[in-house]
């Protein structure tokens, strides 16, 4: 504890084992562990691996030294939020919400005044879907009801869990199903990963979703005019000069991670306006590295 790790040690921080009696079997071990193994403040591969072991390829053992770079040709994003794995996610997230206000509403201290009746109806924003949903106690556990298309009351998960607010993984069964489930806190919600899916999740009230909607969307900051350093690293060499002309494609500079030297390109022609590094320094993640007219 409180040792430093340079960027000319080995990236590897743990390594996970898992056995069984097939590889199937193995393999969904493996998922759940991952789904488990909670990291913090240092980016990782979780996602990427817990990706893998729903991947045909990886569960057939039909692999070579090519499969990532012909499965995954532009670099892993994520996966999709979506079918009965959607659910999951929103349900747990609804149960979380739900117990977070059952902590608020055993606060001592507070005013008295009128009794609180929390709402049973929910709206959980998943990325840009959102669901509908009832959500209350139920002989100890936490019933989650979806509304299907027409509002109407369609299916109901259950979910049982000792999870308690400020834990980084949600722990529990749905519909008698074991689910572990990171969960991370941001502001005015919680970011949830399983299974390879990695979502910020939104739980608010009916009247809070409608507010919600009016809300401007957030644009991106344009990075387009800097490049930036990917991950950790040392400034290998810089190949160009401020004033040059670039094309896309054309090598600007070079940073070693990781025991790799990893080539930066320009994405598109341009001109660099100025250089913010030089070779030798030794850069954090996102740090300028040059800018461009």
């Amino acid at each position: 504890e409180g040792g430093e790790i340079s960027l000319f040690y080995d990236p590897m921080i743990a390594k996970l084992v898992t056995h069984a009696a097939t590889r199937e079997a193995a393999i969904d071990a493996q998922a759940d562990a991952l789904d488990a193994f909670a990291i913090r403040g240092i980016r990782h591969n979780i996602p990427f691996l817990s990706a893998l072991m729903a991947h045909p390829r990886w569960r057939a053992g039909k692999l070579s030294t090519g499969f990532i770079a012909e499965e995954y040709p532009d670099g892993f994003h994520g996966q999709m939020v979506e079918g009965e794995g959607a659910h999951v996610l929103a349900a747990v997230a609804a149960a979380i919400d739900h117990v977070q206000g059952e902590r608020r509403r055993r606060i001592s201290g507070q005013m008295d005044g009128r009794e609180v009746t929390r709402e049973r109806q929910r709206a959980v924003m998943l990325g840009e879907r959102a669901y509908s949903l009832d959500v209350a106690r139920s002989n100890g556990a936490i019933a989650v009801r979806f509304a299907d298309g027409d509002g109407k009351k369609g299916h109901t998960h259950l979910l049982q869990s000792h999870w308690k607010p400020g834990d980084p993984v949600w722990t529990g069964t749905v519909d008698g199903k074991t689910v572990h489930m990171q969960v991370g806190p941001f502001a005015n919600g919680f970011e949830l990963s399983w299974r390879g899916v990695q979502v910020k999740a939104y739980v608010y009230t009916e009247s809070e979703a409608g507010y919600a909607r009016l809300m401007p969307v957030k644009k991106a900051a344009d990075t387009g005019k800097r490049l930036l350093c990917p991950m950790p690293g040392l400034v290998v060499s810089i190949a160009v000069k401020e004033g040059q002309e670039v094309k896309a494609g054309e090598t600007l500079a070079v940073v070693e991670a990781m025991k790799m030297e990893n080539v930066l390109r320009a994405e598109r022609d341009a001109t660099v306006k100025s250089i913010k590094a030089k070779p030798g320094d030794s850069l954090a993640v996102d740090a300028v590295i040059m800018e461009f007219a």
